[in-house]
């Protein structure tokens, strides 16, 4: 992981020159993605400067590494991601050391592109070729590392990337960075234009990851897989009991099997080759954002197979107060029921029935994603009893909230919707991983704060297996073959959506997040599965949405969990709709 800044402008006229003010707020803004160091490379041309900065979050390898990579030859790499397939890397080995030696002998477009199609992993570079004179750079295919890109205009004629912006400052035009090619600056060519604004766009090349004509990717890890398009047979019968999950079918037996072969294999290279001299020994290396819901628990479960014994994993479970519902609670607006249970389930960890005023504060913390993680842990627990699972119970006060809202807006940015705050709140004090945990659930609560510098993250769970409940309306108005295009338009999207603004929330912690549904191999293996293999929207919520993983989950063990229903992050921690009920696509105002 690290934080990249890099800018091209024009040397002979002063107002071509990216301000150096807003330049060093880049370098610091990117800086905070990698803590353990930074280093700038910069590079003057007749008529062009280019500035090249890295920050280093040491995740692999036995020794550390500055970035950006730089050889004798004037190549730089600067590199922000993970290569956990397509390119032997040993324990002892940094990744993009051994990429960078990959991609010194490379000059065209179509190589770098050929190159980062044979490998797997979530990553965000910047190559700049010396000898050629062209800067290369581009996202991994489903954008799971940030990378936003500021193009030249009159008023502010200099081309900017970074994985950060510095807030949302007038005097930027980011957007994120499209994944869909590998992007080529001819600075030769620049380099001979009076005018970066007017020349830009004839020195920028695109080199698409797959070629149409072939009309499939030129390597296995050039894109996402498509989606199965096959129709279930029409008189599919139901063949799961309505109610429960007890019995795999004979037909369903082997997926369920593949599928955890897949998710167990994706866990483990993502915890295994962290480097134990980061932490303490007794100190945990990977944590978990953990809201109790059947995706966090299977990975949680499976990372337990790839770690020491004696090392323990951090649950990050993120719970606001949220000033809106405590009201309507107060009022009796909220199903009674549901605030007894609430009550109830703090009262009888504490061993008591009596709500006192510090019960009562607390309780404000008794969010639905705090039942369902405190019920889970006690599943995990009799599951894997010589592992010390920290449940890290991360309370947010609402005045804290406020205070950090214009940061997160900051990092957010490019993107500016209401839905968009809310997740990102939930992400920024779940990743940062200051909370309070208890030795167990009858004693008081002390304050700590996680070490891990790895967060496993279960999104992309909803998208692959049809867990949201957009699917099941799909099937009521089309049928099969609308749930199958709907499926596939969530594969489409992912690239788009959040993955970039959650990298950009969590790595301001010089924390980095890995999702194992989203290794190219899972999405691949889980696309070319029939339908009605993974889900059965005829089925009850709870049992049809994301079927095949929750029959995995049963036969993993995890009972609890293998019945959960999905929840929004935002509405399981109450990040959302702190003040009001304004709408989540609602664009912020400032």
């Amino acid at each position: 992981m690290c934080g990249i800044f890099v800018q091209v402008t024009q040397t002979d006229e002063l107002s071509h020159r990216h301000p150096e003010e807003l330049s060093q707020r880049l370098r610091e803004a990117n800086a905070t993605r990698g803590p353990d160091a930074r280093k700038s490379c910069c590079i003057s041309l007749s008529r062009v400067f280019l500035e090249l900065f890295s920050s280093e979050l040491r995740l692999r390898g036995n020794s550390p590494v500055i970035q950006p990579h730089q050889n004798d030859s004037g190549a730089i790499l600067c590199w922000n991601g993970e290569i956990f397939a397509g390119l032997d890397v040993r324990a002892d080995e940094n990744d993009g050391i051994k990429l960078f030696q990959q991609l010194q002998s490379l000059e065209t477009g179509e190589q770098v592109r050929d190159l980062f199609a044979s490998i797997e992993g979530p990553y965000a570079f910047v190559f700049y070729n010396a000898t050629a004179q062209k800067l290369f750079f581009s996202r991994d295919p489903l954008g799971r590392r940030s990378l936003l890109i500021h193009k030249p205009f009159v008023k502010n004629p200099y081309f900017l990337l970074a994985s950060v912006t510095a807030g949302s400052d007038p005097g930027y035009a980011f957007e994120e960075l499209k994944t869909g090619h590998i992007h080529c600056l001819d600075i030769a060519l620049l380099n001979k234009s009076n005018d970066i604004v007017s020349a830009f766009d004839g020195c920028l090349s695109l080199f698409a990851r797959s070629d149409p004509l072939l009309g499939s990717p030129n390597f296995y890890y050039a894109e996402p897989a498509k989606i199965n398009s096959t129709l279930p047979p029409d008189d599919l019968p139901v063949q799961l009991p309505v109610h429960n999950l007890d019995v795999i079918p004979a037909w369903l037996e082997e997926p369920v099997e593949r599928l955890i072969s897949r998710l167990d294999h994706s866990v483990m290279l993502q915890v295994r080759d962290i480097p134990q001299d980061l932490s303490l020994k007794g100190q945990s290396r990977v944590a978990v954002l953990f809201s109790g819901g059947i995706d966090s628990t299977v990975l949680t479960l499976l990372a337990d197979r790839h770690l020491p014994r004696d090392e323990p994993i951090d649950l990050l479970n993120v719970a606001f107060e949220n000033p809106r519902k405590i009201k309507l609670q107060k009022e009796g607006n909220i199903n009674p029921n549901k605030k007894k249970s609430k009550h109830k389930t703090f009262e009888s960890r504490n061993g008591s029935n009596d709500v006192d005023s510090d019960t009562s504060i607390l309780s404000d913390y008794m969010v639905p994603d705090r039942v369902t993680g405190l019920q889970e842990v006690e599943e995990l627990r009799r599951l894997c009893p010589e592992r010390v699972w920290n449940f890290v119970e991360i309370n947010v006060p609402y005045h804290e909230s406020l205070i950090a809202r214009s940061r997160v807006e900051g990092l957010m940015n490019p993107v500016r919707t209401v839905m968009d705050l809310s997740l990102a709140l939930a992400l920024y004090f779940a990743s940062r991983g200051v909370g309070q945990v208890r030795s167990n659930p009858m004693n008081e609560p002390v304050p700590y704060t996680s070490p891990a510098r790895v967060l496993i993250n279960g999104l992309g769970s909803d998208e692959l297996l049809g867990g949201y409940g957009r699917h099941r309306s799909a099937y009521k108005t089309g049928g099969w073959a609308a749930v199958i295009e709907e499926l596939q338009l969530e594969i489409d999207r992912i690239p788009v959506r959040n993955l970039g603004r959650d990298d950009r929330v969590i790595s301001s912690h010089g924390k980095e997040t890995r999702h194992p549904f989203l290794s190219l191999d899972a999405v691949s293996f889980l696309a070319n599965l029939p339908v009605q293999h993974k889900m059965d929207p005829r089925l009850p919520l709870g049992v049809g949405d994301k079927m095949l993983l929750r029959l995995a989950a049963r036969k993993l063990g995890l009972v609890e969990a293998s019945g959960r229903k999905k929840r929004a992050m935002q509405f399981g921690s109450h990040s959302a709709r702190m003040e009001g009920d304004e709408r989540g696509d609602k664009v912020l105002e400032g």
